[in-house]
């Protein structure tokens, strides 16, 4: 796990504390500020598919983000690397890519109707996958895909570890997470 903590004045990290909990074969993120997860025998190369069911137990006051994590190194050192694909509970989703501290947008907030919005309750269920075939990436957002890149440029490194992304300030469990060789 590694905890990034916001510097943002108007995106604070007001609530200091992230608790992660075991929920069936999955897990609970409660924050506090944002998190990376990831297990190091998660890792994928080639063509594969990853996914997982996300499920917003209670939104926050604002936009902010959970999902899938890809193409990872040194995700718990200064030299960080990943690509990230996730939702909000405003039925937007975001692409981007991470290198150390560094966080290039490939594809900016855009709607969704295949995003599920929290209902009367305040949850939502999400099943997001990354498919990574020979040449393009497949982001895909309750069986619909939602973006597609060339697995170039950008996005060119997907080989590496694969886990999960909570923004601060959420609460999400996880479900039914997989990387299978496609």
């Amino acid at each position: 796990m590694r905890v990034d903590r916001s510097t943002n004045a108007q995106d604070p990290d007001n609530t200091p504390n992230l608790k992660v909990t075991t929920v069936g074969k999955g897990f609970r993120v409660i924050g506090g500020p944002a998190g990376t997860f990831w297990n190091p025998a998660n890792t994928a190369t080639g063509a594969f598919t990853a996914r997982a069911t996300f499920t917003l137990k209670q939104p926050s006051n604002h936009t902010n983000y959970y999902g899938l994590v890809f193409g990872g190194a040194d995700l718990g050192g200064a030299g960080q690397t990943y690509i990230y694909f996730l939702v909000a509970q405003d039925g937007t989703f975001i692409v981007r890519q991470r290198s150390g501290e560094t966080v290039q947008t490939v594809k900016a907030s855009t709607p969704h109707a295949s995003i599920r919005k929290p209902n009367e309750a305040g949850t939502s269920s999400n099943a997001l996958e990354v498919r990574v075939s020979a040449d393009s990436i497949a982001y895909v957002v309750n069986g619909t895909v939602v973006h597609t890149t060339p697995r170039s440029g950008a996005t060119a490194k997907t080989d590496g570890i694969v886990g999960v992304r909570v923004n601060h300030v959420l609460d999400v469990e996880v479900d039914g997470f997989e990387v299978r060789k496609s």
